[in-house]
């Protein structure tokens, strides 16, 4: 999905945003890679119930995050990006229980 969104905004909407309106929904892109590359490398790990907790909460983060910031960008309402640290949350939630569930199985 990274991917795809990326793609059309970099073909579809290139004409229709203005620059900083671009760099918002780019922002927004990279985080949803990133963290969706996240949810891959987890689901590969063995399984374990935190994990699951793990890939909710990047879920939960690419949605809130990147999916406010790709809102904002495209309608112009800043209101949208009140949203947006919710979704910083949930990232680092995440992140700091992967580390958790590492520490504890060493």
């Amino acid at each position: 999905m990274a991917v795809m969104i990326g793609a059309f905004g970099a073909h579809a909407l290139r004409d229709r945003l203005d620059a900083y309106s671009m760099g918002v929904y780019e922002k927004a892109v990279f985080y949803h890679f990133i963290h969706a590359l996240g949810m891959l490398a987890v689901s590969l790990m063995p399984r374990a119930g935190a994990l699951n907790w793990v890939c909710a909460l990047l879920l939960a983060g690419i949605l809130l995050f990147s999916g406010s910031l790709y809102a904002l960008a495209v309608t112009g309402v800043r209101a949208l990006g009140a949203v947006t640290p919710l979704g910083g949350i949930c990232f680092v939630a995440a992140w700091l229980l992967l580390a958790y569930v590492a520490v504890k199985r060493t």
